[in-house]
Order: C-alpha cells, then sequence, then structure tokens
C-alpha cells in the first residue's frame, strides 16, 4: 500500500494502482450522488465536477501526493453535495438559489431582449437552438424558458403545434416498450426471460425466417404482438 501515500517516486505498477483505485473510487462516489449529477450540470453539479476533478487529479500526476487526503476531501465533497440535493428538495429560497426560475426569452411571438442580456446569450444562440426543435419563425412561439441546466424549452401557439390522434379523433393502440432479445450478437436473457419464448425458439426463428445465427445479429427486437424484428451485421 505504498503507493497509497506521498513519496518521492513511483514505480509503474504503483502509477497503475493508483489509477485503479481512483477510477473505482469515483464510480462509487458518482453512484452515491446519484444519476442527477450526471444527467444534467446545474449550479451544483457543476461545482462539484470541476472540484471533484482537480482533487483527484494531483495524486494521479504528482507521486509525493498521496491518495488519502484527496479521498478524504472528496469524502467530505460527497456528503456536502448530498446536503445540498437535500436542501434544495426541502428549501425552497435554497432550491431557487441552486436551480432559478426559468427566463422567458420569447413571449407572444416577441424576443425579450432584457432577459437575452440577463441570461448572457446572443440572438444567434437563441436562433440555433430554436432550430434544433424545428422552430423557423419566432412569431410562431408562445413562449420560450432559458432553463436552469441552460436548454431552452419553447411553446408554440396552438395553431402551430402539430396535430396530435386526440385532435384527429383516431383511437391510438396501446402503448407498449420493445423488448431487445439480442444485441450485438449475444442473447439478453434478463429480457428472453420476462418473454414467454425460449432460446431454442430464438434460435429456431432466426434460423427459418432470416437464415442467420444469433452472431450474425446486432440487434433483435419483439414486440407485443410477437412480431420479431432483426437486423444484422453488414
Amino acid at each position: 500500500m505504498d503507493f497509497f501515500h506521498g513519496q518521492e517516486s513511483l514505480t509503474e505498477i504503483q502509477w497503475i494502482l493508483r489509477a485503479v483505485i481512483t477510477f473505482f473510487f469515483l464510480l462509487m462516489a458518482t453512484k452515491i450522488m446519484g444519476q442527477r449529477s450526471i444527467a444534467q450540470l446545474g449550479l451544483l453539479d457543476f461545482a462539484m465536477a470541476i472540484t471533484l476533478g482537480n482533487i483527484i487529479a494531483h495524486p494521479l500526476s504528482d507521486e509525493e501526493l498521496g491518495l488519502k487526503g484527496s479521498m478524504i476531501t472528496m469524502s467530505v465533497l460527497i456528503i456536502l453535495y448530498m446536503l445540498g440535493v437535500f436542501l434544495s428538495l426541502k428549501w425552497i429560497p435554497f432550491r431557487h438559489f441552486i436551480d432559478p426560475p426559468p427566463i422567458p426569452l420569447v413571449k407572444n411571438g416577441q424576443i425579450v431582449s432584457a432577459n437575452l442580456r440577463k441570461a448572457r446569450i446572443s440572438v444567434d444562440f437563441l436562433l440555433s437552438e430554436l432550430r434544433k426543435e424545428k422552430v423557423e419563425d419566432i412569431q410562431k412561439i408562445a413562449l420560450a424558458l432559458w432553463e436552469p441546466d441552460g436548454s431552452i424549452s419553447s411553446f408554440l401557439y396552438p395553431q402551430h403545434q402539430t396535430p396530435t390522434r386526440a385532435d384527429l379523433n383516431i383511437v391510438p393502440e396501446p402503448f407498449s416498450l420493445l423488448s431487445v432479445l439480442i444485441k450485438e450478437g449475444k442473447i439478453d436473457y434478463h429480457e428472453l426471460n420476462k418473454s414467454k419464448f425460449s432460446v431454442d425458439w430464438l434460435k429456431n426463428n432466426l434460423t427459418s425466417t432470416h437464415n442467420v445465427e444469433i452472431k450474425d445479429v446486432i440487434l433483435a427486437t419483439i414486440d407485443q404482438n410477437d412480431n420479431l424484428q432483426v437486423f444484422l451485421y453488414k
């Protein structure tokens, strides 16, 4: 465990062991902090990402620095992060500080220039984000908001929205999620066991219908009507 502490020099194996331990420690830290920490970078998440990266990088590049101090510091920061998330859920003023309310950028088809300056974004950036949402005319927008995570959400006037099945009085089919039975030439036994089919059925179906083996399939899915769809390597 000498590699764990600061030394004048480290061997190649000791450097490798430091990297391996740090990697798994970061994985556990992210798991503890939860999906929120990687799903989006809010104010609290961004501060944590920058701080943790800076702390753990030094002992990985400087043999005179031990891992113990960095890991203790990171553990304390993780606890503070979780406390901050808890407070943001329970204390509304703190939540507004960490995740401020969205800023209206477009109202009733007009750009709110004062809020553009408040959000520190340009008109070009606004237009670029709207194009990503397939909005080409600002006058069609009833409301566009600058969200705390840095994204823009827009809402069109009803007359410019795409009609839904309900608008056209079309009875929709029940929702169902495709089950993935094969991924990258390997059977997903977890999904297969949830279905009513067996491995033998799957193999026979591939052989008789598509004349292929499991190793030739990059993706195979099945829907609620037991229709098997197969995608082959090319």
